[in-house]
């Protein structure tokens, strides 16, 4: 059963092939809130073995600044997965806060990680658990997606894969993360279901939920548009390929200057109200109740993640 997320800050995480050591210490000095390093996808087979050292190296060598730092290991359904979770961790386990399960099609994936991490864990003397992060990837993992999110205590976040979801149920995709001529012919937002279910799946169990990359990186206007519409849709944060990304996607999702003003005039007019016996309350003539104060809440946690309030 998982147990709420520990609070985190995670709105951009920049992903980067373990195959490149340069690229890697890049990201580390980037702008971002977390890095990942892939072992998979951006990792071709023959390169798999060296990728993991590499990985290991940069996170026992290299100054991240602070940030969260993950790695995603390969699928579960591949010869690599196992041998990625057993090198990294007994090699930095106690410099990685994160493993990243790829293509997750219900509880089982989700376990099998938990077990293999205990088991390194034990055997390395590691004191802190080490999170996992499941990518929601597959028409299965949709589906399932309710035993995905209470399969481990470990599960932080549901990651939204459009990519590989996109090959899966067989839907045209131009570019990952990016509109093309296909979302025009869709009267709405064809990926607002999938979207959608991951963000409630997560949050209904206390998970952070991440949406998937923007892949025309040099394309800022898209990538703030989307970043824009897994903000409203309840996402905390985006994927990032490109280190030009992470400070749209920063800005996009922390709060405004105005919105953390408001939100501490209302936890304050709130508690005077409550103090005076009163419920619903106007707040620069908007109507004020318990709902509005959760919201509120929402807003200054993660403006205090951010840095942005005490």
């Amino acid at each position: 059963m998982s147990a709420a997320a520990p609070p985190r800050l995670e709105r951009s995480i920049l992903i980067v092939p373990a195959s490149s050591p340069a690229m890697i210490a890049k990201a580390a000095a980037a702008t971002a809130d977390a890095v990942c390093i892939d072992c998979e996808d951006a990792v071709a087979p023959d390169q798999k073995a060296a990728a993991r050292g590499h990985a290991a190296h940069a996170l026992n060598t290299l100054d991240f600044g602070g940030k969260l730092k993950l790695v995603r290991i390969n699928g579960l359904d591949t010869p690599f997965a196992y041998r990625d979770v057993v090198e990294i961790v007994e090699a930095a386990g106690a410099r990685l806060d994160l493993i990243v399960v790829p293509k997750v099609n219900g509880r089982d994936e989700v376990r099998f990680v938990d077990t293999l991490l205990t088991q390194v864990e034990a055997a390395c003397g590691l004191a802190r658990a080490i999170g996992i992060e499941a990518l929601i990837e597959t028409a299965a993992g949709v589906l399932n997606i309710r035993d995905v999110v209470t399969a481990s205590p470990r599960l932080e976040a549901l990651i939204y894969g459009s990519g590989d979801y996109a090959a899966s149920v067989g839907m045209p995709l131009d570019a990952i993360g990016a509109f093309d001529a296909h979302d025009a012919l869709y009267p709405g937002h064809r990926w607002h279901h999938v979207m959608g279910a991951v963000v409630n799946a997560a949050h209904a169990h206390g998970l952070r939920a991440i949406d998937g990359p923007f892949a025309p990186f040099r394309d800022g206007e898209g990538l703030e548009k989307a970043a824009r519409i897994a903000r409203v849709m309840g996402f905390d944060g985006k994927w990032c390929i490109h280190p030009s990304q992470p400070a749209t996607v920063d800005a996009v999702f922390a709060p405004t200057a105005k919105e953390i003003a408001f939100a501490q005039e209302v936890v304050a007019a709130y508690a005077e109200a409550q103090a005076a016996g009163r419920g619903a309350i106007s707040v620069q003539g908007r109507m004020v109740d318990a709902a509005n104060l959760r919201m509120c809440g929402e807003i200054l946690a993660r403006a205090r993640l951010a840095g942005l309030v005490k």
